[in-house]
């Protein structure tokens, strides 16, 4: 199938030279001489390398027909994570090193949003916002009341974030997963 590179949208499939990429940034530019066109960053699900292209908003690209499943979150095991299909109860499994960062930012139980073409899971969809137990917390510095002042903690899954220092291990806190910044802490 064929579409206008205009009609792009971030999360878009498409097929490059054979190989199916996701659009993971897009710009729409409109020079006011000239074409418009789209800035596009794209991602390998199978090799995780990004492509950048420039495609004027009028020519057309080809995208890939793509199904979006609830799979649940089973486990890695130092290569891959493994998911199960909610639905059928199948077992998918992906290179972790297609997706580098999520070790840490997925949790073993959620169930996540994913996309596949043809069989192959392409893409991890997961929400912008996650509420996380902190693992592990620096001790803050006696005297230390600067405004903002900040301290290193881990989560339960690993990820490592900069926090206030009134945070105290065991304390659930909200991290946006595309920065990787404290946002809140939580009370349950």
């Amino acid at each position: 199938m064929s579409m206008k590179a205009g009609q792009i949208d971030k999360g878009t499939a498409l097929l490059v030279k054979g190989q199916p990429y996701i659009v993971v940034e897009r710009e729409f530019v409109n020079p006011g001489k000239g074409s418009a066109f789209v800035r596009l960053k794209m991602k390998s699900p199978t090799t995780g390398q990004t492509l950048s292209d420039t495609i004027k908003s009028q020519d057309t690209v080809e995208d890939i027909n793509v199904e979006d499943r609830d799979c649940q979150y089973l486990y890695q095991d130092g290569e891959l994570f493994h998911f199960q299909d909610a639905n059928t109860f199948e077992e998918e499994t992906v290179p972790m090193a297609t997706f580098p960062d999520y070790q840490y930012l997925m949790k073993e139980g959620d169930t996540y949003r994913c996309t596949f073409w043809e069989d192959q899971l392409l893409d991890i969809q997961i929400p912008s916002k996650v509420v996380y137990t902190v693992a592990e917390a620096e001790e803050a510095i006696k005297g230390d009341t600067v405004t903002g002042a900040t301290k290193n903690a881990v989560t339960d899954t690993g990820l490592k974030v900069r926090v206030p220092i009134f945070i105290k291990a065991g304390e659930k806190i909200r991290v946006n997963t595309e920065t990787k910044e404290y946002l809140e802490r939580v009370n349950s």
